[in-house]
């Protein structure tokens, strides 16, 4: 995380540290197995995810969705100490005419990557990380030729990722989070509290002057699922008035959001939930703006979002979504809004917290190394453009002319 993130660590709310009561687990004596059959861990996998440290995005049910969704196999390397998987990494598989790459499933739809870990594994020396490296290579030998897991916290709420000696590059794009306190006012003090209070009575004002709206959280299945297509339909729309390309248009993109919204909830953990302004009025019925949630423990994580502008524009109706959807995840007992992936103003204007994000490329045969460093050069690239807004500007428009390839 960046210095600002850091910042009075000590007395951060979402700050976790390893207890004193739970010994150290040696991470030198983890057996790395490859599993196929992924039901034969299923217990172990819901275990660990169900640790408050481990991202949400390689939760069972999220893998399962995108890999039926791709019709890709959902692969699991463990490492194991005596009959307790301490660790494990969701994979599929990517065949390219460059060779095979194994990563985690979800693709670019994962906001935050951590793999799932026991807290209690002791951080590995150089010497543990390359017999690592090596029991991963031979699990894999014969399935992968570079294994990519991108999207890393190196450290995450008090905890180092054991893994974090293996990263190979920062991400070209950084995540952005407000921490949440006891109530909406005490969560505003670390924004401009004043500015977010004046402007969300205004948003309020202009709505009720054309006949009010709904603050909509979708329960039932027919109206997620109504909802998603909504928002598929806004999204195409706006980026298609700013000529920027659709991530969402591909029918295994929809397929894998629609399979989220079908997965059980456990407890109030959700892989993902629709919420949405709804208008009254003379615009009965009009949706002016979509956002989908996933949560994990106290960490809620916002997908998606979309707007519909066309009716009561100057009332704002995505930032005024964003302000019900905190006060609601407060209500709700949650610690963490997370904005997500992707360096965007309103995104600033919200949040308190910023979190570096790393690549680790681990390859597995000489084409894997190959491919690795063409990886390298890609994301070198892709960092380089972001930081300038004219290069950026000029590779969107590029991406929207050619289908959104990269």
């Amino acid at each position: 995380m960046t210095a600002r993130a850091n910042q009075d660590e000590a007395n951060d709310p979402l700050v976790l540290s390893r207890t004193d009561e739970k010994p150290m687990l040696p991470f030198g004596e983890l057996e790395i197995a490859l599993v196929r059959d992924v039901s034969l861990i299923e217990d172990e996998w819901r275990r660990l995810e169900g640790r408050e440290w481990n991202s949400l995005n390689q939760g069972l049910d999220w893998c399962r969705a995108w890999t039926a969704a791709h019709q890709s196999d959902l692969l699991a390397v463990t490492g194991s100490i005596g009959p307790r998987i301490q660790f494990l990494l969701p994979l599929e598989i990517i065949r390219g005419r460059l060779g095979r790459i194994a990563r985690l499933p979800g693709g670019r739809f994962n906001n935050i990557s951590t793999g799932l870990f026991d807290e209690a594994l002791a951080a590995p020396n150089a010497d543990k990380l390359r017999q690592f490296k090596a029991a991963l290579a031979r699990s894999l030998r014969n399935a992968a030729d570079l294994v990519v897991i991108d999207e890393v916290p190196l450290a995450w709420k008090g905890i180092t990722h054991p893994l974090s000696g293996l990263a190979s590059i920062e991400n070209q794009n950084h995540s952005f989070q407000l921490p949440l306190f006891a109530t909406m006012e005490a969560t505003l003090s670390q924004v401009n509290a004043k500015a977010r209070r004046k402007k969300y009575r205004v948003q309020v004002r202009r709505l009720e002057a054309i006949g009010g709206f709904d603050y909509v959280v979708a329960h039932a299945a027919e109206e997620q699922h109504a909802l998603l297509d909504r928002f598929f339909a806004q999204k195409s729309e706006r980026l298609k008035a700013f000529g920027l390309p659709d991530v969402f248009a591909a029918a295994q993109t929809r397929d894998f959001l629609h399979r989220l919204l079908d997965a059980p909830q456990r407890g109030q953990d959700k892989p993902l939930s629709m919420h949405a302004i709804r208008l009254k009025g003379e615009h009965d019925g009009h949706i002016a703006a979509v956002t989908g949630l996933s949560r994990k423990g106290g960490h809620v994580l916002c997908q998606f979002s979309s707007i519909d502008d066309s009716v009561g524009a100057d009332a704002s109706p995505g930032e005024l979504l964003f302000w019900l959807a905190i006060e609601r995840s407060i209500e709700d007992g949650a610690t963490l809004f997370d904005f997500g992936i992707g360096d965007q103003p309103y995104k600033r204007s919200w949040c308190s917290q910023e979190t570096v994000q790393h690549d680790m490329l681990l390859p597995i045969s000489a084409r894997g190394s190959a491919l690795a460093y063409l990886h390298l050069g890609k994301t070198g690239i892709k960092t380089a453009i972001k930081r300038n807004h004219r290069l950026y500007a000029m590779a969107q428009r590029w991406r929207s002319r050619h289908g959104g390839q990269d």
